[in-house]
Order: structure tokens, then sequence, then C-alpha cells
């Protein structure tokens, strides 16, 4: 039987963290749950030990990249079978999981991404983030030779292999496009499957239209410089 860790990275969600943890619970009831406390200056990391997930506490704000690697390196070193990444603002909703496990427990992917933009999903993201999600879509696409239309998702599982390779190599800020391109230069397969997503629980999100910007260019410009590297499994 496959085990599954569902790492949930956290920073300042102590508004909907309560709510993922419980969600995941019910519908993975089997599942080991991390959060990776990611530097918040709230009770995000209290009300996650309180539920009785395993909490990392990470010493300040390091990123997503590095939250998703200590994910990664702590279900390498308790032999979990696949991770998931589920985000803490209850954007990703846990019963939809099955879809993201499914692939990589038969061995079809190495990456199973969530796409929102596949199926009946009603999506709609702002025009700056819009615009970003179609280049990266784009250019992710033709580096890989396959078509991809969310590859900004954060809602996406990993096989053991794939699991091993982030404990090594992982992209430090907004990883989630690298990471595709960084897998398919490493011989890895990658797929998207359908799944609906819901607006965020709780908080607020950290990107401003302005950061949004300058995350595509610096994005595009990371996604060309991995495309000149040697990268081995």
């Amino acid at each position: 039987m496959n085990r599954v860790l569902v790492i949930i990275p956290a920073y300042n969600e102590a508004e909907s963290v309560e709510g993922v943890i419980s969600s995941v619970k019910k519908e993975l009831p089997d599942a080991g749950i991390l959060v990776v406390n990611d530097g918040s200056t709230d009770t995000t990391g209290h009300i996650a030990k309180k539920l009785g997930a395993t909490v990392i506490d990470l010493p300040y704000n390091m990123g997503i990249g590095a939250a998703m690697q200590t994910g990664y390196k702590y279900a390498a070193n308790m032999g979990y079978d696949i991770a998931v990444q589920v985000d803490a603002d209850g954007q990703h909703p846990p019963d939809q999981i099955k879809h993201l496990i499914g692939p990589a427990m038969e061995g079809r992917a190495d990456m199973v991404i969530g796409s929102r933009f596949l199926g009946t999903g009603e999506y709609q993201p702002s025009l700056a983030r819009n615009i970003g999600i179609k280049v990266f879509a784009m250019v992710v696409s033709m580096i890989t030779g396959h078509r991809l239309t969310d590859t900004t998702s954060g809602f996406r599982a990993a096989s053991k292999e794939a699991i091993r390779f982030f404990t090594q190599t992982y992209p430090e800020d907004y990883p989630e496009v690298e990471v595709v391109v960084l897998l398919h230069k490493a011989g890895f397969h990658i797929m998207e499957v359908p799944v609906n997503m819901e607006p965020r629980s709780g908080g607020k999100s950290s990107i401003t239209p302005l950061q949004a910007i300058y995350y595509m260019i610096k994005v595009l410009l990371a996604v060309f410089i991995d495309m000149l590297k040697k990268v081995e499994r």
C-alpha cells in the first residue's frame, strides 16, 4: 500500500489552516499531514499542532521553495511513496487529491499537476495573473513538447522518485514553473489532471500586481538558465 504525505506549506494562514487540515483528515484519513510553518508570526503553527499535524517550524520566512524542499526531505526520510502539495489558504480542495495521487500510484507519472483549466473548472484569474499563466504554459509546453495548461498550479503530487530528486534539487523562489522544466530535463514523466479550486478561505494573497510582473520576468529568466544546466536524476 502506498504511503501518502500531504505537505502544507504555510505562512500566516491562521484563518484557514484549521479547515484545510480537517478536510485532509476527512478525505485521506490514512495519510500523513506535515505543515511546514514558514516563519509565521501568527498562530498557524500552534493551530496545526493542536490538530495533530506534524509541524516543522522554519526559523524565519524562507519562501515556498525552501518550505516545500523541507517537506520533501521529510517525506524521503520517513519513506513516503507519494507527496501531495496542498496550500494552506483553502484553494486546494482535499476532495480533489484523489485525482492527483491516482496516476502517481499507478506509475503513470512522476509529477501530477492539478490544472484549473482542464475540464469544467470556473477559475477566473486576474488579468496580470492570467497573462503570466498563459505565457508560462506556452513556454513550458514548447520546452517539454507536451501541452501543459497550468504550470503555476501548486496543487500537485510527486512520486517517490521525484521526491528523492527534490531533496537534492528544488528552486528557491516561485518554484512551480521551474520544477516542471527540471523534471523534464531529468527524464521524469509529467502530466496534468483537471481539478476544481476554490477562492482563498481566509487571509489575502501576498502577491501584488507589480510583484506578479516581477515574478513572470524572474521565472522566465530562471527557466532559460535551467535549460543550460546539466540535470541528473
